[in-house]
């Protein structure tokens, strides 16, 4: 006789799940479903039921935005041969059940055409059944950067709790969520491609330090484009002007120009930023100046004589 799956939840979300209540066994809904040609559904462990796969919707707390098909196929294959490793967590709603803990479990079901799944039945609050499931994606790691962000963003603003009671209610560090929540600052371009996986969080965080936004966005194109190293990023972060313009005096002191020439030239940078999308750097003096626009690539050049009037 085989022994009972061994249970891998991580010690945060085990705990979690014994603090809440289990619903009574005896009243739980137990599928009685047909034989059918695919793959039957182990048998589940002590203190599981098998449940409907078609009573179970969604948690609309789930952190995981996206299910690459592929990852789905190669889950529900893994099932096929060895079983189901790890039951989902469940909580009843009316007539049906809501996912609490294994959306991506339930959905290789489906995949297999499986009947019924194997589930631990809980009575949990809307504050729980957010907690657990983050806590369980964020164990498995399967959130990308900007998954994890929104997750504990959900938590602060639907469940009206602080950062730190955000942070130990998933058993991480304040300064962990606070440092996840800045990402969501990002451009939506930029968030776009850290959930890609195209730009790392050592990228983020440089990019977090430049206010001046064209420039943080032309920055991290640069950086998927060039395979731009976080160091080499740093260096090139360094030469950014805060969106707020440095003060007079600070400027005036580069330029030679008295700090209400500077203001102004900084505001004619600015502007000009804005306007190409590109960085822009204006170097002024009472007699003759230049502008330099910044570009990358023929497709970026081809835009700023487009935006200019110029035919190439």
């Amino acid at each position: 006789m085989s022994a009972a799956p061994k249970s891998r939840l991580g010690r945060g979300l085990g705990g979690l799940i014994a603090a809440s209540k289990p619903a009574a066994p005896t009243t739980a809904t137990v599928a009685s479903h047909p034989a059918a040609p695919a793959p039957a559904a182990p048998a589940p462990a002590p203190g599981y039921q098998e449940i409907p796969v078609h009573a179970i919707e969604p948690s609309p707390y789930q952190a995981r935005r996206e299910f690459p098909p592929e990852h789905l196929q190669e889950l529900a294959e893994s099932i096929r041969a060895e079983g189901l490793l790890q039951p989902i967590v469940v909580r009843r709603v009316g007539e049906k059940f809501q996912l609490i803990a294994g959306e991506r479990r339930w959905r290789a079901f489906q995949l297999l055409k499986i009947k019924s799944i194997p589930a631990r039945i809980v009575e949990a609050s809307n504050a729980s059944s957010a907690a657990i499931g983050l806590i369980e994606n964020l164990q498995r790691e399967g959130l990308n950067p900007i998954e994890e962000a929104h997750g504990y963003a959900s938590l602060i603003r639907d469940f009206d709790l602080t950062q730190e009671t955000a942070a130990e209610r998933v058993g991480k560090g304040r300064a962990t969520v606070a440092n996840a929540l800045r990402l969501l600052s990002l451009d939506a371009e930029l968030q776009g491609y850290l959930a890609k996986s195209l730009l790392s969080v050592g990228h983020a965080k440089v990019l977090l330090g430049i206010e001046d936004a064209p420039y943080r966005a032309l920055l991290g194109r640069r950086i998927i484009e060039e395979g731009l190293s976080v160091r080499a990023t740093e260096k090139l972060a360094a030469h950014a002007r805060p969106s707020g313009g440095t003060s007079g005096s600070s400027r005036a002191a580069r330029s030679g120009l008295p700090a209400k020439d500077a203001e102004a030239v900084a505001g004619i940078e600015k502007k000009l930023t804005s306007h190409l999308g590109a960085r822009v750097a204006v170097i002024h003096s009472p007699k003759k100046g230049r502008i330099v626009i910044e570009y990358r690539g023929n497709d970026d050049l081809q835009r700023l004589l487009e935006k200019l009037g110029v035919e190439a």
